[in-house]
């Protein structure tokens, strides 16, 4: 039992609000909570996740291990072995 009179009210059914809708429901010190991003809309979890790239350095990569489609390996030819 935590000691009386020191610990803030809990709330074990707090609303989570997300864009004027509740999304899910949680424990929490305050009755409601309203965010901007949670697992149902963030980028990473729904799988619209976008690489920003602003020097190329994805491009380059992918060039230069010939993962481009259309391009593979157009910027660096692959080295030849040498017989003896």
């Amino acid at each position: 039992m935590p000691k009386p009179d020191i610990h803030p009210k809990w709330y074990p059914d707090a609303k989570v609000y997300c864009n004027g809708e509740v999304v899910m429901t949680i424990g929490s010190t305050k009755p409601e909570l309203h965010v901007d991003v949670w697992s149902g809309n963030h980028p990473f979890f729904t799988g619209t996740q976008k690489i920003i790239d602003t020097e190329g350095r994805v491009e380059r990569f992918l060039r230069k291990y010939g993962m481009m489609d259309g391009e593979e390996g157009a910027e660096a030819p692959q080295p030849t072995k040498k017989r003896r």
